[in-house]
């Protein structure tokens, strides 16, 4: 029935952001037409929070070792948030060339299984 999850970003640069995704984090892509990169991304997850109102949703992305990781952003000149500590992990936050912040963090809870998918 469901065989995966799209995720939008909305930009004020598109392109920057587009390009920042396939050349800085080597994201695989396919091109949908006229430059409409759409990218792969590696398994995911959802939770639900509580919350006063509805439609709020956030996108993260997670990674082995957030202190590593923003080492690397650092190294490429992107711009990128101090590390903090949370009792579910490690998080920072990703400078898009777009303008816009992305969340990065090092997980502690404990991650599902993949479902894969299934037609």
């Amino acid at each position: 029935m469901i065989t995966g999850a799209h995720t939008v970003i909305y930009s004020t640069d598109p392109e920057a952001d587009r390009a920042f995704l396939r050349d800085t984090l080597r994201f695989p892509y396919v091109d949908a037409g006229h430059g409409w990169l759409i990218f792969g991304l590696p398994p995911s997850e959802v939770a639900v929070h509580p919350s006063e109102k509805n439609d709020v949703h956030e996108f993260f992305l997670m990674c082995d070792d957030v202190v590593k990781f923003a080492a690397e952003m650092e190294r490429q000149g992107v711009e990128i948030g101090s590390v903090q500590d949370q009792p579910w992990g490690k998080l920072t936050q990703v400078t898009l060339p777009g303008g816009g912040k992305l969340g990065v963090y090092e997980p502690r809870h404990h991650r599902p299984e993949s479902t894969g998918i299934k037609s």
